[in-house]
């Protein structure tokens, strides 16, 4: 199985954190988001454990955008960790969740003068600042309160990831931070030093995602540590703090690889710790934010199946009652998953198929070339390490409603967040 929290049991089925998924599927209905939180919570861990292992300070934060809704936001609490935000919606569900503002960082590239706001008077504990036009915003807002706003320059370290392009974020031409490379990071924060309602805290760089090594954390690491021994030679400050943006890669398909992120993050730290010593600058409290890595692997989503089509010479279809609108993965990167008959998950399957979703374009898939046992109509498709950017990025096209998130736990299950009803596709109608 693709990950250790998946079995198949005496009855054939299969099981997700322990529990039987057709009995899931019959009882909570289809299409169906479940959420494993004793993997969430030993995902939390592993990072919490490894940072403070590995550095004299660190704070992991979970990335909201990667599934965000109120029960995450109690349980990476519970676990010790910060949270990264990048709209006015995150933050309001953070604080309606009763999560501590001050471990919370406001990101994004276009703040608008209503987010800032918002964010202060909320209590937002810093913001990663983008750019000189934001930077205003803040020091402005802030002087208006009366109050002195911590916040984190995001910098272009110009280090390419090897991932996808579309989740590469890190270059010189990204739309986030200000480039090293052009000497407008440089100048960005020679502007913020001068702002006197700005406390500035460190720096930010974010990479990529589904990175699965230390290799490019530490290159990110090295070119963010030499630029804070360049800008304290030359304006007297050094950074207290180094946010080192996402988390590791995940495993979607056999061929991508384990990773251990307790080693990852140890590899990190040396690199870290030799670079300080090496430039003569103190060793900055250590953040990262992982969101991926902390979900994924605890997401499953169970689907019922419609039609077969056969195009002899060609493919086949495998029609369920979701696709695209619940998971624009594919659509959006050409994602990969793994997926098995939930109801004969003991069967071994030589049926190559797309999957095929339920909306009106023929993109709408979840994926191609899958193996799977002959599917009937009425079997329950299990597509796994679907917790990441799966329920975030839903939609309602074709005015689908979203499916509901069931959570897992200690052989128990309970509704984290409701399925949507036509009334609710209607409520802001007029």
């Amino acid at each position: 199985m693709i990950c250790n929290n998946i079995s198949v049991n005496e009855k054939g089925h299969l099981t997700f954190a322990g529990q039987d998924t057709t009995l899931l599927a019959e009882r909570y209905g289809t299409p169906l988001y479940l959420l494993d939180e004793d993997r969430v919570r030993e995902n939390c861990r592993t990072y919490v454990r490894s940072l403070s292992e590995n550095f004299s300070d660190s704070l992991p934060l979970y990335a909201s955008k990667a599934l965000c809704f109120k029960k995450i936001y109690n349980i990476v609490a519970d676990e010790g960790m910060g949270i990264d935000i990048v709209s006015s919606g995150e933050l309001y569900t953070a604080v309606k969740a009763g999560f501590p503002m001050e471990r919370a960082y406001f990101h994004g590239n276009n703040k608008t003068p209503y987010d800032v706001a918002f964010a202060m008077e909320h209590g937002v504990g810093y913001f990663v600042c983008d750019n000189p036009s934001e930077l205003k915003l803040i020091d402005n807002e802030a002087a208006r309160r009366g109050i002195r706003q911590k916040i984190l320059l995001r910098l272009t370290p110009g280090i390419d990831p090897h991932t996808h392009k579309a989740i590469t974020t890190g270059n010189i031409d990204s739309k986030f931070g200000e480039a090293i490379e052009t000497g407008q990071a440089e100048d960005f924060v020679a502007a913020a030093l001068l702002c006197k309602n700005i406390d500035v805290r460190g720096y930010h760089c974010h990479i990529g995602s589904q990175i699965f090594n230390d290799g490019p954390f530490s290159a990110a690491a090295i070119k963010m540590l030499r630029f804070s021994a360049i800008i304290k030679r030359k304006y007297g400050f050094e950074a207290p703090e180094l946010n080192l943006g996402g988390g590791f890669g995940v495993r979607y398909i056999e061929q991508h690889p384990k990773i251990d992120c307790a080693a990852e993050i140890k590899k990190l730290a040396v690199t870290i710790k030799n670079t300080c010593a090496t430039l003569g600058l103190r060793e900055p409290k250590i953040l990262m934010e992982p969101g991926r890595s902390i979900v994924a692997d605890a997401g499953m989503t169970l689907y019922t199946i419609g039609c077969v089509k056969e195009i002899p010479g060609f493919k086949n279809y495998v029609s369920v009652d979701g696709g695209m609108a619940d998971n624009p993965r594919y659509a959006l990167y050409q994602a990969e998953y793994t997926a098995y008959i939930a109801n004969r998950a003991a069967q071994r399957g030589n049926f190559v198929c797309t999957i095929a979703g339920c909306c009106c374009e023929s993109g709408d898939i979840i994926g191609e070339n899958f193996v799977l046992p002959k599917p009937s109509p009425g079997d329950i498709l299990a597509v796994c390490t679907t917790g990441a950017y799966n329920y975030s990025m839903a939609s309602n096209y074709n005015r689908l409603p979203r499916p509901p998130i069931v959570i897992l736990r200690g052989g128990e299950s309970y509704i984290g967040v409701k399925r949507e009803t036509f009334d609710d596709l209607i409520a802001n109608d007029v």
